[in-house]
């Protein structure tokens, strides 16, 4: 499953890779792995991080995240609990904590931790920002909130990633509520194991959201977005 091609100019390439919050995705010259549960560690030889969300078992999975890092010498970034029970698994070098509000830099590659509305203990979600600025929101499995609208306005997003289904709360309708408050020029609905859920939660977009495409990912395919120029 990983992604050899290289992205063509103001564009970024993704595979949803389970039925959570699990993310592949490839700018020009890094490779980002989010949430890596229900997989294998061979499924992302190249990966330069691995960012993690909150601790639910849905999101982190210790023993592949030590597989990966051994494998790949990437950089592991994660919320405090993540970071927390990690740290005797992953060197010390290689493993940084992120919170709200905070920034970290991969080369020319930008990435934001924001609040997440999540049971949780410091759960967060993440702005990526490519080298060409085609930037990504990946929500983990957050409920909407108010500070979504001010975030969508600042950022201007290309993607982002709206949960619409098995996470506490969470809906077709909660996530067009974060589509609708973020304004992507696509929204992606994941984490959910019901394509019901992902096709009502485009009527929604097709119906209220004029100026947003949605996109129903299938598990393990490849796919471009590029930036609306």
């Amino acid at each position: 499953m990983p992604i050899n091609n290289t992205p063509e100019e103001n564009s970024i390439l993704f595979v949803w890779f389970n039925h959570y919050s699990g993310v592949l995705i490839k700018t020009p010259s890094k490779t980002l792995v989010i949430d890596p549960v229900d997989i294998r560690s061979r499924s992302f030889p190249n990966a330069d991080a691995v960012l993690i969300t909150h601790e639910h078992y849905d999101h982190l999975d210790q023993r592949l995240i030590k597989e990966i890092q051994k494998n790949t010498q990437c950089k592991i970034i994660a919320d405090p609990a993540s970071k927390n029970r990690l740290q005797h698994l992953i060197p010390q070098d290689m493993l940084t904590e992120i919170n709200p509000g905070s920034e970290i830099k991969l080369g020319s590659v930008s990435i934001k931790a924001e609040k997440c509305n999540h049971p949780a203990s410091d759960p967060v979600t993440y702005i990526i920002k490519s080298e060409d600025n085609v930037k990504i929101f990946h929500t983990a499995d957050s409920l909407p909130f108010e500070e979504l609208e001010m975030i969508g306005i600042r950022e201007r997003f290309d993607v982002v990633f709206c949960t619409v289904g098995i996470a506490p709360g969470a809906s077709p309708e909660t996530g067009f509520e974060i589509a609708r408050l973020t304004k992507p020029q696509v929204a992606v609905p994941y984490h959910a194991n019901s394509v019901a859920y992902q096709q009502k939660f485009e009527e929604l977009v097709k119906e209220q959201l004029p100026g947003t495409t949605c996109l129903i990912p299938e598990l393990n395919k490849i796919y471009q977005v590029s930036k609306k120029k």
